[in-house]
């Protein structure tokens, strides 16, 4: 059954080749969060044509708004234009917290915004309507058939009835953990670099976000040194396939 998200979908985009050279892809997925270092991030990416996924929700921001309001459009077009791919991480990105019963499952707030049981249709509706927003900003925006739940939290009804909007759940890799939502005095950022560098490896999904509220490091200050050390080593970068990475 195809629901409501997946109705939405773009067409598959093209299997990409890998550059000359390349050793292996490994693919990077942005979540939404507070999005101080947006800009700063995005930038690093376009200066080293990397092409990324990523996964969109209604998140509080940095600015006082939302990160799918219409002041983010600009942002967001210009993702698209850039050529990354985009995926749903729900609209109010709240957390799956149980299945109370068949053909349901409880999506509940950790900033007490309170909770709800969402049925088939609810669940669908939650993972379309950030790809909506996305497509009154960008109509050509490359959508995929993938979502994420926050943080990576999934109950066996979810990702069954995802599937039954279309959509197949997408997380990361163990060595894709990039760190930014770690705490940064125990985990400063030349030890995630350090970590990252050894551990990452051909086929790994990587996963960071637009900034991290609680990160008094930013870890946008390694981005670059990040991508340009996996680079070095052979390693390049693509958009996730539309069916996902296990």
């Amino acid at each position: 059954m195809l629901g409501a998200a997946g109705a939405l979908l773009a067409a598959p985009a093209l299997a990409q080749r890998a550059p000359q050279g390349c050793r292996g892809p490994v693919y990077l997925t942005i979540d939404t969060g507070w999005s101080r270092e947006a800009e700063a991030i995005a930038a690093i990416l376009r200066r080293h044509a990397v092409t990324a996924t990523l996964f969109i929700a209604d998140e509080p921001t940095f600015r006082g708004d939302r990160t799918l309001s219409d002041a983010w459009a600009p942002f967001w077009r210009a993702r698209v234009a850039e050529g990354h791919a985009f995926a749903s991480h729900t609209w109010r990105h709240w957390y799956f917290s149980g299945d109370p019963a068949p053909g349901r499952t409880t999506f509940r707030s950790r900033r007490n915004e309170g909770q709800e049981v969402l049925d088939q249709q609810g669940l669908c509706a939650e993972l379309a309507r950030p790809i909506e927003a996305l497509r009154r900003f960008a109509p050509e925006a490359r959508v995929l058939p993938l979502w994420r739940a926050p943080g990576g939290i999934t109950t066996p009804n979810a990702v069954r009835m995802a599937a039954a909007c279309g959509l197949r759940h997408q997380g990361w890799t163990r060595n894709g953990f990039l760190g930014d939502e770690l705490d940064s005095a125990a985990h400063p950022n030349a030890a995630l670099l350090r970590r990252n560098l050894a551990a990452i490896q051909p086929g790994e999904v990587l996963v960071m976000h637009w900034g991290v509220r609680s990160r008094r490091e930013p870890f946008a200050g390694i981005l670059e040194e990040l991508i340009t050390g996996l680079m070095a080593r052979g390693l390049c970068f693509e958009a996730l396939p539309a069916e996902g990475k296990a």
